[in-house]
């Protein structure tokens, strides 16, 4: 049992280091990529508007890790709250479930990429990533912008990785607000990530699939956004006016 915990116990430390240092990982790249790279190649939030009160402006939800299961749920919360969202899809996923892609997508969602095996994009080589991109993409609707979106798994990113996208004709979106609804199991946790600070315009909102404290937690972010003078639009309409 001490050996079993023992195992546990160091399994927690890994995982906790890795964090750190994608953390580090994603705070390096982004000095980099400010200095080095236009929006159109990658972005963490919007651009700044001038809006009265000055904390309102535009805003919009993402949900990374669909399709699955609960998608409908999301889709039907959504359309009662009258919210387009931007949704983040693994390719593996959607060959396996076309229907939901429809769906998102009938509904009058945005979708991105978020790779197609759900590797981090550090791992893999040029040639790897660029596969994922194009098979990822092809079971997606047309995207109406010049540039369509990718958010890497995991927020993993490196000046490479965002390179290579790049030049595979992707815009890198990151994020400016994490609901954190990964790293709890309670709705109320979720909501109160969006009390401890401010919800500027412009703001990229990180949420996921898959979860119901995140289903359940979607009409109070809404109401407290809404409240503050926020519009919610999807990520193409926000970087694109």
């Amino acid at each position: 049992m001490s050996f079993g915990l023992a195992q546990i116990g160091a399994g927690l430390r890994r995982s906790h280091r890795v964090q750190q240092l994608e953390r580090a990982a994603r705070t390096n790249a982004r000095k980099l990529a400010e200095t080095l790279m236009p929006s159109s190649m990658v972005v963490w939030r919007g651009p700044a508007e001038h809006a009265s009160p000055p904390n309102s402006g535009r805003v919009a939800l993402t949900f990374d890790d669909g399709p699955d299961a609960m998608t409908p749920e999301y889709l039907s919360v959504l359309s009662e709250l009258g919210v387009r969202a931007t949704f983040f899809v693994i390719g593996a996923q959607c060959k396996k479930q076309p229907e939901l892609v429809a769906q998102i997508a009938t509904a009058g969602h945005e979708l991105g990429a978020h790779g197609y095996t759900h590797r981090r994009f550090p791992s893999l080589r040029p040639q790897e990533l660029e596969t994922e991109l194009r098979d990822t993409q092809r079971l997606l609707p047309p995207s109406s912008r010049a540039k369509p979106l990718v958010r890497p798994p995991h927020g993993a990113v490196s000046v490479s990785s965002m390179f290579t996208c790049a030049r595979a004709g992707f815009t890198t979106v990151m994020w400016s607000h994490d609901s954190n609804d990964c790293r709890t199991e309670s709705s109320s946790d979720v909501l109160l990530s969006f009390e401890r600070q401010d919800i500027r315009q412009g703001e990229i909102v990180l949420m996921h699939e898959g979860q119901r404290w995140t289903v359940e937690a979607l009409p109070g972010v809404v109401g407290r956004l809404r409240e503050a003078g926020h519009a919610l639009v999807t990520v193409g309409e926000l970087l694109d006016g």
